[in-house]
């Protein structure tokens, strides 16, 4: 209809809403696919401002691909448009495309272990997204930028960023980023010893992200549970919980965090007293996907887990008996 009414931007707008619908709730691969002629869109109209969402629609699902340089790269190429200044978006968009390339960029910095520069980039799109006054751009950064903080183990910032992202959920009414704020909660709570509260905290989170009816970001969700769990001793419901998340990530190619879940999948294994070469598969898998990725902040991460696991299993063979960390 778009093409038979000759509306450009009416067309970019369908296919934008397309693909936020297929990133959330199919295959990543098709999602790529709408990315692609989004851009293919703003490319034929040749407009600055189409170009930096079609940027935005890019970083986003490389993010979760776990291809983490390509979405570095297209989120850059988005905010070296915005930067050029004067730009001016034609059409309505969910929100500001600027902020969301910053969010991306720092996601996919923090992965490939650029610290500095991903703490930076977060916090421009913080700033960037209360400068431009939009309450959900803002809600989206405050999201992600709590998220980063649990992924640096940085409990004290994800409940300074969990709690400014409940108060403005509250105020808006934005179910689906609150969702996202008491899983942070919940896990701050649990790091922190306080078991009971932070699981709670955390299947509530976990129930209401699933009532959204997103699943993109759940195995990621589900693995902090599984986190929670195991500091509980409750280590069989880490596991399995760790077994849906990878059955998600099968199902709909989010592979962002697949080499966080096969390093717990190892410690869970180990935990349970598991055959060595089910432990030894998960960890090298981990440092595997972790190096295919670039994703220098997990294979550390990984590699670490794997040294202490070999370190502890010669100490077992002694006598001592083994309790990896998380």
């Amino acid at each position: 209809m778009c093409h038979s009414l000759n509306r450009p931007l009416l067309l970019y707008s369908t296919l934008v809403s397309q693909w936020r619908y297929t990133l959330v709730t199919d295959k990543l691969s098709a999602a790529m696919q709408m990315a692609n002629r989004v851009r293919s869109v703003a490319k034929r109209q040749n407009d600055p401002a189409l170009m930096i969402g079609a940027y935005a629609a890019l970083a986003n699902t490389l993010c979760y691909l776990g291809d983490f340089e390509r979405s570095r790269q297209h989120a850059m190429r988005g905010l070296r448009i915005w930067k050029s200044g004067g730009i001016k978006f034609p059409v309505e968009e969910q929100m500001t495309p600027s902020v969301n390339c910053l969010v991306y960029k720092a996601l996919s910095e923090w992965f490939l272990g650029k610290i500095t520069s991903s703490q930076t980039s977060r916090s421009e799109s913080i700033s960037l997204a209360k400068g431009l006054n939009d309450m959900n751009a803002l809600a989206c950064a405050l999201y992600f930028a709590s998220v980063s903080a649990v992924f640096e183990r940085n409990p004290a910032e994800a409940e300074r960023l969990a709690s400014e992202l409940i108060e403005l959920c509250t105020r808006y009414n934005f179910g689906f980023w609150l969702a996202g704020a008491k899983m942070v909660r919940g896990w701050v709570r649990s790091v922190s010893g306080n078991l009971l509260e932070g699981i709670s905290w955390l299947e509530q989170g976990v129930e209401d992200y699933r009532a959204t009816g997103t699943l993109v970001g759940l195995s990621t969700w589900l693995a902090l549970k599984a986190e929670a769990l195991c500091w509980a001793d409750r280590i069989s419901e880490a596991l399995e919980a760790i077994r849906e998340a990878e059955g998600l990530v099968e199902k709909f190619e989010v592979r962002w965090w697949s080499a966080e879940l096969q390093r717990l999948r190892g410690l869970f294994l180990t935990a349970l007293g598991s055959k060595e070469t089910e432990i030894e598969a998960a960890f090298r898998g981990a440092i595997n996907t972790a190096k295919q990725q670039k994703a220098t902040s997990l294979l550390v991460r990984a590699e670490t887990t794997y040294a202490e696991y070999s370190r502890q299993n010669i100490n077992a063979l002694e006598g001592r008996g083994i309790r990896l960390p998380l």
